[in-house]
């Protein structure tokens, strides 16, 4: 399982070699140290603890800086679990994972919290087309009636209404990399990635790859 955090950077396109212009999201993935290894015998379940983005080792509590100097590794802003099949060999502790590990992939998965938009109405929460736009009916944006008759006289689980809206994990499929770039730590993907600008994500490679032509 190939796997790194990153941060997303913004958008700007490429050229093929066809002259095309294709547009691309920019993630700066890695370096990423080993902070932890985990291994079915002792945790359970194989996996390893990447951290990313460096940071000052003031700003860290003192059981986090115990923990980075178990592993070998400087104290990082993030930290994040990514889990291996059995079988597959685990990088050590206090070794570096870099972005030349895509070279050879085609297809990613993104994991991040998507946009928060606050509290949202039903309209745009939902997709719900509204009320008559005449006669006065002040029912223009407003989900309608919700509740139930007699019997069961209480509002029904899973109903659509306001709410909160974005700020949840969210996983893109099947993005496809368009360009590795070593020295700069960077990924070059076609496609949605969630989350704003600058939010934390994690890159893995990607699991369903059926379905999907070279574009």
């Amino acid at each position: 399982m190939k796997g790194l955090i990153g941060r997303k950077v913004g958008m700007t396109q490429i050229f093929t070699e066809e002259g095309r212009a294709v547009p691309v999201t920019v993630i700066e993935a890695g370096p990423c140290p080993v902070v932890q290894a985990r291994t079915a015998e002792k945790e359970g379940y194989p996996a390893v603890q990447l951290g990313f983005g460096p940071q000052k080792e003031t700003r860290v509590t003192k059981p986090l800086q115990g923990h980075f100097k178990r592993g070998g590794a400087a104290p990082h802003r993030v930290l994040r679990e990514f889990r291996f099949a059995e079988g597959d060999d685990l990088p050590g502790e206090g070794e570096t994972l870099t972005v030349d590990m895509f070279e050879d992939v085609d297809f990613i998965d993104v994991v991040a919290l998507s946009k928060g938009r606050g509290y949202q109405g039903v309209v745009k929460r939902h997709g719900f087309s509204g009320g008559r736009a005449s006669h006065g009916s002040g029912m223009h944006r407003m989900s309608g009636s919700i509740g139930m008759c007699e019997k069961p006289a209480r509002v029904m689980k899973n109903r659509k209404m306001p709410g909160q809206t974005g700020a949840r994990r969210v996983t893109t499929q099947n993005l496809r990399v368009m360009g590795v770039r070593t020295g700069d730590n960077v990924l070059l993907v076609r496609g949605a990635v969630p989350g704003p600008n600058n939010g934390i994500v994690e890159v893995r490679e990607a699991r369903k790859k059926q379905g999907r032509k070279a574009s």
